[in-house]
């Protein structure tokens, strides 16, 4: 510094991590494969080791963290689904594939994709409904989905073409490429750890809605309605679309009667069959006076 500049009061005293490590020369023989020269915070190796398992675990539930800080994200309603299920336009076109095929059974499932394409349709809508309203709880909500394909897909379409953001949360599977095209890409994140992506579910959850879906979607539902009914978590509204899909798969009058949950949990959660049914739910319960009832969470542990 020349005698003429004046020091800024809040200058750095240390150089930030990302000068330093960009900032880095190669040294020769101490570049190569095994050295141990490299930063820790640089060293990929390094950070994959078995041992830095616990920091990983940090990193994931740190970086969407910060990102939702910064991006304004404060209260989301979340949507799970199939992966599966396909756009009314998508299913209709396999469907006429399978029928020239003469194939029996690809006509049977075909045919079943075209039902479930309903659903899809209601989690596009109900994206859409969100996004456009997304005021109507009070302050501002973002759908959040698992960022793949089906259920996912359409609640990310429907916020997506109503000109508003949402949020993707997709894991690294093999069989899933990448996540949808309409989630906001400064909301897309990739998780390796199923535990913190679903913790980020519930961080911000105002509402959480389930469409009919396997095992990934039943995890995650009984997930939610286990840290409920054992007030981890305070309530909020859970809304499983499709009656007659959610009845004929779980019966929980068996679970009363065997008196492995109380009658009252049953009320943990709504059915809806609709876009607009689930959505009025949703705002039902955050409507009146009672100032518990406000869509903003408190992120502590």
């Amino acid at each position: 510094m020349s005698m003429s500049e004046k020091p800024h009061l809040r200058a750095r005293n240390f150089p930030s991590a990302e000068d330093e490590a960009r900032a880095v020369q190669p040294h020769g023989r101490y570049d190569g494969p095994g050295s141990a020269f490299r930063m820790a915070f640089t060293d990929t190796e390094f950070l994959l080791r078995e041992e830095l398992r616990p920091v990983r675990l940090q990193l994931e539930l740190l970086k969407a963290e910060l990102i939702q800080q910064e991006q304004g994200v404060e209260s989301s309603v979340v949507v799970f689904g199939s992966a599966r299920f396909k756009a009314p336009e998508v299913a209709a076109a396999l469907l006429a594939d399978a029928v020239a095929s003469g194939d029996e059974e690809a006509i049977r499932r075909a045919r079943q994709m075209v039902s479930n394409a309903r659903w899809y349709e209601e989690a596009r809508r109900f994206g859409e409904l969100v996004t456009r309203e997304s005021e109507a709880l009070g302050e501002p909500v973002i759908v959040a989905t698992g960022g793949g394909p089906g259920i996912m897909e359409a609640g990310n379409r429907g916020a997506f073409e109503a000109g508003g953001r949402s949020m993707g949360m997709s894991i690294f599977l093999p069989f899933e490429e990448a996540p949808n095209p309409y989630i906001t890409p400064e909301l897309c994140f990739q998780f390796h750890y199923f535990a913190i992506r679903k913790m980020h579910f519930l961080m911000r959850a105002v509402a959480l809605v389930s469409f009919p879906g396997g095992f990934g979607t039943l995890d995650e539902l009984f997930e939610v309605l286990t840290l409920t009914q054992t007030r981890k978590i305070r309530r909020r509204p859970i809304v499983l679309i499709g009656r007659d899909f959610w009845q004929r798969l779980i019966d929980f009058e068996v679970l009363i009667e065997h008196g492995v949950i109380s009658a009252q949990d049953v009320e943990l959660f709504h059915y809806a069959e609709t876009a607009e049914e689930a959505w009025a739910v949703i705002k039902a319960a955050y409507s009146g006076d009672n100032p518990a009832l406000v869509a903003r969470q408190m992120k502590g542990n």
